[in-house]
């Protein structure tokens, strides 16, 4: 039995999600029971279509299910046709403030428009926006940031708060909704993960959408990544959020690693190797944190769901690897353990121990797979 199943009936690991309408970002379902999707965004200029066709296929390869792509100019929209044809994922087109932009992006195959209706112009725009958006299948998400709110929010509130991004959010979803367009999700974003946090449940309360989560310009890889596990991962563990984009400063593709590292976490998602790790003492049997680094490389090709422990001594190995698929426990004399479905299998020196570890891993991933492709079949 693997990690994955023993976990599965614990009560104490359950999350109830909150109830919301399901919605679809071209074929990835957002909402509903659909699982918790990952997203992430190019940092490349949209006008240079091949530059950004190579970032949206390494997301895409990382296990992103959603890319957004910004669309500031006409430049930009022209390329994205191209974009979206070669792309494998569906793209969303980032459209602040120009109506046209917006039709331009739906006409060259948008899944999706990040939009605030209300800050694209006359109620005429609005509607050519949204009728585009209908006419070509796209769904829309309303993205409000608490530095980019509206002026007569800021009057009334004072200053950026929880309170004046949901009347923002509910405000651009009464437009949609009053044009009888439904298919919408919506963020209300901060750099603060405490005014993200009380935002989100506010939101959660006032309406049924979808819900995309993210701490809006956490910061660095480092600072970046523990922002938003505070911010997402607290919200996520009261059952709130349908898809989510960690924001960091750093490449893309590091935002995809720490998005499933979050869900995962939680038990909500469950992609690649999660390596169960001690921090090391001067009880290791081998020098655990170079292994884990090497392993952590070596394993990355890795897309099924599997676990694995390194510990670097008999102290906490064997309960360890009771909960693993496959463990390693340090011992004496240059020599280990090696645990299978948590029962003692063999011993393995030090120095041969990351290549078998990358075969018993590569082998039971196989074994995996095929067990699900006889399942389907």
């Amino acid at each position: 039995m693997t990690a994955e199943a023993h976990t599965s009936v614990r009560p104490w690991r359950a999350i109830h999600r909150r109830p919301s309408r399901k919605i679809r970002v071209g074929n990835v379902e957002v909402g509903g029971d659909a699982p918790i999707t990952v997203q992430s965004m190019t940092n490349t200029l949209t006008a240079d279509a091949q530059a950004t066709i190579n970032q949206v296929r390494e997301l895409a390869d990382a296990g992103c299910d959603i890319v957004r792509v910004s669309c500031p100019d006409e430049d930009s929209t022209a390329a994205f046709k191209a974009i979206v044809k070669a792309a494998t994922v569906p793209l969303v087109a980032d459209i602040h403030f120009h109506y046209k932009r917006g039709i331009e992006a739906a006409q060259a195959g948008a899944a999706c428009l990040r939009i605030n209706p209300g800050n694209i112009g006359s109620s005429a725009r609005v509607k050519d926006v949204i009728q585009a958006a209908r006419d070509h299948g796209c769904s829309i998400r309303i993205g409000v940031n608490a530095g980019s709110l509206e002026r007569d929010l800021l009057e009334q509130y004072g200053e950026p708060c929880p309170e004046a991004m949901v009347e923002s959010a509910l405000r651009h979803a009464r437009i949609l909704q009053d044009h009888d367009f439904h298919e919408f999700k919506i963020s209300v974003k901060a750099s603060d993960p405490f005014m993200t946090v009380a935002a989100y449940q506010q939101l959660a309360d006032a309406i049924d959408c979808p819900l995309h989560l993210g701490v809006t310009e956490a910061g660095a890889l480092r600072t970046g990544t523990v922002k938003s596990s505070i911010g997402i991962g607290s919200l996520l563990w009261a059952g709130i959020g349908d898809t989510i984009r960690v924001s960091l400063a750093a490449d893309p593709v590091e935002e995809v690693k720490v998005g499933f590292d979050i869900l995962k976490s939680l038990g909500l998602r469950h992609r690649g190797v999660n390596i169960i790790a001690c921090p090391s003492c001067a009880r290791q049997g081998f020098n655990v944190i170079k292994t884990v680094e090497t392993l952590e490389t070596r394993l990355a090709h890795i897309s099924t769901s599997l676990s694995l422990s390194i510990i670097g001594c008999v102290v906490n190995g064997p309960g360890e690897a009771l909960m693993t698929d496959i463990g390693f426990t340090g011992g004496g004399k240059g020599a280990g353990m090696v645990y299978l479905a948590g029962k003692a299998a063999h011993k393995m020196d030090n120095d041969q121990m990351v290549d078998h570890i990358v075969e018993l891993v590569e082998a039971r991933a196989a074994e995996i797979r095929a067990a699900e492709l006889n399942a389907i079949s």
